[in-house]
């Protein structure tokens, strides 16, 4: 009876003198239903001086129920003694049982999760489906075919700018298509200032003494106003292109930069001119195949979101101060087109630059620009568009999925295809959980973004306005935006969280050839460095990752060599798409939606999330690394600086209490019923809370939104803490010994906080971290 007794008590994950409550049965809305359990002892026990069941047993001298009521007649003996054996038997098999479970139960390295098997059956309320099954299912629901039909139903030729009618009209159309789905839908309206080009007049330039030209393309968030400079071409803008002007000894200060489009964000070209002191930036299309007049269109907000409201949701009720945007340039930015900027390149004097820079001059001082830019500054109500599967067991955890739906113009590269992989991905998984008995444990939230052509608006208003409920229950975003630009390449980036996750998916998911995966067609020899590319500002998943600390994900195929040219152009059609895929955009859709499909299922199918700890493990070792050998140098070598007594082993050691406690958590889940939901829900919340652990409490996200440390933006990153080491190396004018220690400080208790939270309770701290 012992070994029986003490097997419930494990079963039920509760001490056998007490009461434990677990779920039997959850509905769609998630609501639960709760059993009440007592888990007794041998009398004597229960009546002990501990005080534990005293409130359940007010008389010890009492007799027992089964006494008073039967007596101590044979007869009645021979039935309490039935009655005893038969809970022996039940106890003996219920522990065979479970010994038997746990002499199968899957190993892993301590530094691993053990996500390589899955238990058989769920005790609550979601049987759990073989991941085979699920597999199966998906790829039927999911067919080329259907594609077709769905880019006809958001392919558009009418202006689809956020908050504009067409816009409007295709949120409507998602919000239908969700709705027929059976799924529960909602919106999310905003208000928002957005830059366009003037409605009266032009943005005017003139070269020389040209003609004067009118600009139909434009960059929202420009400055505004008329500047005369010379020009001077400058390769893609970015800092090494100016770097190396700098070294050829060509003042920067008050000139025109000429760059080509391409490599960094539009963002970036400019944020790097107004470092040099630059006055304005003219942008035109790197590729010449695009043709000599197409306008090209896109923003130059380093950041994501409206700028006028940085950190803080942009609802119509909300009222702020008047703020912007440190990331808003203080210079003019425009676009040009190809022929445009080839009249400017062949008049251009100066020195001659070669190889990769094309045999072209940079210019002097007589190669005068006046570029006069009157954008306006409008608000627009825009629409997030939301449909929501919910879960089974744990129906307030969810993973979002989603796509921007506005463009420039056509857009079918930009938000036509995105949108259509989320309507078909709902539509498919919808009927799954509708007609073929898949239950999801976890919630699938299906998002459609307005504004993303203007900086990723819509996803990052929404994170804005509902940060502190989603901080601990959207646990991993998905971005099908670009998902299809090319077909020879296949590219993922992610947090490194989610990397084992994308290698088993590749894996899993069939190429084009159905006869090999797109691991074995995209990721022969080592995958991380053939698929996997760093999260970059432009990205929707960006703000996900480094604002809200959610796991984030994007990926799409693309070309070998090029980035698809017709991106922020009226080119961007299917036609264009077609000639760069071989007539293949309907079967690359298919295999995206496959994708992101494996994803998000892997996500909401198992018990536990499929997070590895890995990667974060070798990335911060790997920095805290070359912080100390740069600590050591910059010791050496500028004794004279207050560096001279800082160690880094409060670092090292943060680091350490990291990895120990990623390995504890291992440890944990090894030892663990995965059949108990609430200790695997305990566990999954462990997990969740890492990404955002990683953003630093200790900078604003008003003035530093991207507060990762590890994978963000600012002086608070362990990447800035390395780049401010090696301006201290060289005595730059912009290093400061004293704000140095402060950013290392504030890294170092960053990751310790992490570790300590990453340990669990409060009380499993002492001698631990």
């Amino acid at each position: 009876m012992d070994q029986a007794r003490s097997t419930i008590s494990k079963i039920f994950n509760g001490e056998p003198h007490s009461y434990t409550r677990f779920n039997l049965t959850q509905n769609m809305e998630g609501d639960h239903s709760q059993v009440e359990m007592k888990l007794s002892s041998d009398m004597d026990e229960e009546a002990g001086g501990n005080g534990v069941g005293d409130h359940l047993n007010h008389n010890s001298n009492r007799k027992t129920y089964v006494t008073e009521k039967l007596g101590r007649t044979p007869k009645n003996l021979c039935f309490v003694a039935a009655a005893t054996f038969l809970i022996f038997i039940i106890g003996f098999l219920i522990g065979y049982l479970v010994e038997r479970k746990k002499d199968v139960a899957p190993s892993a390295a301590a530094s691993q999760l053990p996500f390589d098997k899955t238990v058989d059956h769920e005790t609550g309320a979601a049987p759990l489906m073989d991941w085979d099954d699920v597999k199966k299912l998906l790829a039927q629901k999911l067919d080329v075919a259907n594609f077709d039909s769905v880019f006809s139903d958001f392919v558009t030729v009418v202006d689809h700018r956020a908050g504009s009618p067409g816009d409007e009209r295709l949120g409507n159309k998602v919000l239908e298509k969700f709705k027929t789905y059976g799924m529960n839908t909602w919106t999310d309206e905003h208000f928002v200032k957005v830059q366009d080009p003037p409605a009266s007049g032009f943005n005017k330039l003139v070269f020389k003494n040209g003609k004067e030209e009118h600009l139909d393309g434009f960059l929202s968030y420009s400055a505004t106003g008329t500047v005369k400079g010379a020009v001077v071409y400058s390769y893609y803008g970015q800092e090494k292109d100016l770097k190396l002007l700098q070294e050829k000894n060509i003042n920067l200060t008050g000139k025109v930069l000429l760059v080509r489009a391409g490599r960094i964000s539009f963002a970036e070209k400019v944020a790097n001119a107004a470092k040099v002191n630059a006055s304005a930036v003219l942008i035109y299309p790197s590729d010449d195949t695009i043709g000599d007049t197409t306008q090209l269109f896109g923003h130059v907000h380093m950041g994501s979101g409206d700028p006028y409201t940085p950190g803080f949701p942009s609802f119509n009720h909300t009222q702020f101060p008047p703020v912007q945007s440190s990331g808003l340039p203080t210079i003019l930015a425009q676009t040009i087109t190809t022929g445009m900027a080839k009249n400017i390149l062949k008049q251009l004097g100066g020195q001659m630059m070669s190889g990769e820079w094309g045999f072209n001059k940079v210019g002097d001082d007589n190669d005068t620009i006046t570029l006069e830019v009157n954008n306006v500054l409008t608000e627009k109500k825009i629409n997030n568009v939301f449909g929501v599967i919910k879960g089974f067991v744990d129906a307030d955890r969810y993973v979002v999925i989603g796509a921007q739906r506005d463009a420039w113009g056509p857009g079918f590269a930009a938000s036509t295809v995105g949108t259509s992989v989320l309507v078909e991905l709902a539509r498919s998984i919808s009927d799954m959980v509708k007609n073929d008995g898949f239950k999801p444990r976890r919630s699938i939230v299906f998002a459609s973004w307005s504004a993303g052509e203007y900086g990723s608006i819509g996803a990052t208003e929404w994170l804005e306005g509902y940060l502190s409920s989603l901080s601990m229950k959207a646990f991993s975003y998905i971005n099908l935006d670009g998902v299809v630009t090319g077909q020879n390449s296949f590219k993922v980036a992610a947090s490194p969280l989610m990397y084992t996750l994308i290698e088993n998916t590749l894996r899993e998911v069939k190429s084009q050839n159905n006869d090999v995966s797109l691991s074995s067609q995209f990721a022969k020899g080592n995958w991380e460095s053939n698929v996997l590319e760093p999260l970059k500002m432009d990205n929707a998943a960006y703000p996900f990752l480094t604002f809200s600390g959610i796991p984030s994900l994007s990926f799409g195929f693309t070309s070998d060599s090029s980035e698809y040219q017709y991106f922020g152009t009226m080119l961007d059609n299917r036609e264009k798409l077609n000639s760069v895929t071989s007539n293949q955009v309907s079967q690359l859709a298919k295999i995206s939606a496959q994708f992101a499909g494996h994803i998000v299922l892997r996500l909401v199918h198992d018990h536990l999330l499929r997070f590895d700890l890995t990667k974060y493990n070798k990335m911060i070792r790997s920095m805290v690394a070359q912080i100390n050998g740069k600590v050591k140098t910059v010791q050496r070598m500028q004794p004279q600086l207050l560096l001279k007594d800082l160690t880094v082993q409060w670092l090292i050691s943060a680091s350490g209490s990291f990895s120990y406690a990623s390995g504890s958590l291992a440890t944990d889940i090894q030892n663990s019923n995965l059949d108990d939901t609430e200790m695997c829900r305990i566990i999954n919340d462990r997990l969740i809370t890492v990404e955002r652990n990683f953003l630093s409490p200790y900078v604003s996200p008003k003035e530093n939104p991207f507060r990762h440390i590890l994978l963000g933006s600012g002086p608070h990153t362990l990447e800035a803490l390395i780049r401010h080491l090696e301006a201290l190396s060289i005595s730059s004018p912009d290093a400061n010994a004293d704000q140095f220690r402060n950013q290392f400080a504030l890294v170092t208790w960053t990751i310790q906080a992490c570790a300590n939270s990453l340990a669990g309770d409060i009380w499993s701290l002492d001698h631990e971290i």
